[in-house]
């Protein structure tokens, strides 16, 4: 029986308007495939989280990159602008994952992008079958997280001070 990733492309691949069909002929679609670094599922996985970083999140410079040893396909961008490349990688719901292959994922997908001794992430991006797509930020350890800002931080002490106040008054 097919996969859930296999009848979700053969739903999405429909023909368009001139016969042909429109994922099958992307550009980016071929040459994911033409990386041949992952079956046609993680391929497709691939292509769906491509499109939507591109398209819904606004990356920048988003490029793959096929990882024929571990079987899969990164893709390397940047959500900003001015900040550095991440690795996403694009994964099947119904692909499961051990501690061991994940941390073998950060050592090669990462160790090119690892310029400035942070610590080692991946993005896993996690594709269900009706191309809702999860994103898990992994890291290698504990990561301090950044300070919250000074504003958020002042409004929620004030409005706590005022339920104690109003707690009192009771």
């Amino acid at each position: 029986s097919p996969g859930v990733m296999e009848t979700a492309h053969e739903e999405l691949d429909t023909p368009d308007e001139n016969g042909g069909h429109t994922t099958v002929n992307h550009p980016k679609f071929l040459e994911m495939m033409a990386l041949d670094a992952a079956d046609a599922t993680q391929v497709y996985a691939a292509f769906l989280v491509y499109l939507d970083l591109l398209e819904a999140r606004n990356w920048w410079e988003v490029a793959c990159r096929g990882i024929a040893e571990l079987q899969l396909i990164c893709l390397y961008g940047r959500e900003r602008e001015a900040q550095s490349s991440q690795v996403v990688v694009p994964t099947p719901v119904s692909v499961t994952y051990s501690q061991e292959r994940i941390r073998k994922i950060m050592e090669i997908a990462c160790e090119t992008e690892n310029k400035n001794n942070t610590p080692m992430a991946i993005i896993l991006a996690i594709v269900e079958s009706d191309s809702t797509i999860v994103y898990y930020k992994l890291t290698d350890g504990f990561v301090v997280p950044e300070p919250p800002d000074c504003d958020c931080v002042q409004d929620m002490d004030n409005k706590h001070r005022k339920r104690k106040k109003r707690k009192l008054l009771k």
